[in-house]
């Protein structure tokens, strides 16, 4: 039995980068002769085992073979016969198809063993298949993708960018399911340059087929003052890579990447203004997170961001009175955590376009200090003032808080107007 590092813990080593986890393939070994060595079975499609000291997981050698459409259309093979090249050569890309033996101790031993030429491709900052294989699995273009959001200096090989297009035509990428569509693209979202893999998924094709919303805005005229040359797609990834490069959470990104899915649906006789576009942003949204199953988090906020994001552009020219029915709207007296991210949404909105890069955003801070005012009107305190009166309290509260913005603001009595 030997035991070996693979994948993504080797090419991370090799680029000199931090290892976040290591894959152990096992060649050579029973499901049997594992237990009898104290590992835990946990595998449910093939042979995946727990160590019984680090708990991290061992997978026993295997190949595959295609059965039927989709990501789990698959069946494994595996036996103690199955050699490690055959195992790697299941693998997505060349960069990930390089293994190390481990000793017993768990240290890495000996050279790097590459039988697909991936250190190659690595100085060549190249994603390039393993073989054709590539073609049976539509979550490897996903991936693909990813890893371009990821490694922003590497670029995709011709022919496997040919074989993903191939795969597309073919309909494969259909029979992915919601979760792990949304799996990656959020996985995505998180990386260095986002817009890369957007970008990747448009080149095969794949974009249209997973987030139609999201492909249908290249192509659609922006307001002149945005800069003529940029259209709206261009911009939404600017959007994008502006909150990534910020560390905004992943609520904030999914906002930024669905914040302007109306502007698709313009008619052409009011382009290059897109009025209205926000209900229509909102309207397209929705449908997408039920499709594909978008965590509640990422939802509400990309909601509130698509319904709002002009009125909070347009702030500074608001009077008390506005601002604390956006807050009411915004449920931001409750929620002031989400209203937060809402604002750094908004921020990489006007910030996404070129030459704002570092242009200011004063809104933001107009809304932090008029919003703190409202929240520290005492609710409680007017409500017993109004206890005879209880439908009185709703109005009484709001005014009480339009006049704390006022103050804040710095308008006096007259803002609250």
């Amino acid at each position: 039995m030997n035991i070996y590092a693979v994948g993504g813990a080797i090419r991370d080593e090799l680029l000199g980068v931090p290892v976040q986890d290591r894959d152990y393939v096992v060649v050579g070994a029973t499901p049997e002769q594992m237990i009898a060595q104290g590992f835990r079975p946990v595998g449910k499609d093939f042979p995946v085992f727990l160590h019984p000291d680090t708990k991290e997981e061992y997978a026993l050698a295997r190949t595959e073979r295609k059965t039927a459409a989709g990501y789990h259309g698959f069946q494994f093979y595996y036996a103690a016969d199955v050699t490690l090249e055959e195992d790697l050569a299941r693998r997505d890309l060349t960069i990930n198809a390089m293994a190390r033996e481990v000793r017993p101790d768990g240290e890495l031993t000996g050279p790097v063993i590459d039988p697909f030429h991936g250190e190659a491709d690595l100085r060549a900052r190249v994603f390039r298949h393993v073989s054709d294989a590539f073609l049976e699995d539509p979550v490897r273009i996903l991936r693909v993708a990813r890893f371009a959001a990821r490694f922003t200096d590497f670029t995709v090989a011709p022919e496997t960018v040919a074989l993903m297009k191939k795969m597309v035509a073919a309909g494969e990428v259909d029979a992915l399911v919601p979760e792990r569509v949304w799996q990656e693209v959020s996985r995505g979202l998180m990386e260095q340059k986002p817009s890369r893999m957007f970008a990747v998924l448009r080149e095969c094709g794949a974009l249209a087929r997973v987030l139609p919303e999201v492909d249908a805005l290249f192509g659609v005229a922006q307001r002149a003052d945005y800069h003529p040359e940029v259209d709206t797609g261009v911009h939404v990834m600017m959007v994008v890579d502006h909150a990534a490069q910020q560390r905004y959470a992943l609520p904030v990104r999914f906002a930024a990447l669905t914040h302007d899915l109306g502007k698709a649906t313009t008619p052409e006789h009011v382009l290059p203004r897109h009025i209205g576009h926000e209900g229509r942003s909102v309207d397209l949204l929705k449908p997408l997170c039920e499709r594909l199953r978008v965590p509640n988090d990422c939802r509400d906020l990309a909601v509130l961001v698509a319904r709002e994001h002009g009125n909070i552009h347009r702030v500074m020219e608001m009077g008390a009175a506005a601002l604390v029915r956006l807050f009411e709207r915004c449920d931001a007296l409750r929620k002031p955590a989400r209203f937060a991210e809402a604002l750094q949404a908004c921020e990489a909105d006007a910030r996404g376009r070129l030459g704002f890069e570092s242009r200011e955003y004063p809104q933001a801070e107009r809304l932090r200090e008029a919003l703190v005012a409202a929240r520290s009107v005492d609710a409680g305190a007017i409500a017993k003032e109004h206890a005879e009166r209880p439908e009185q309290i709703k109005d009484a509260v709001h005014r009480a808080r339009v006049k704390a913005v006022a103050r804040a603001i710095g308008g006096g009595e007259e803002a609250a107007e």
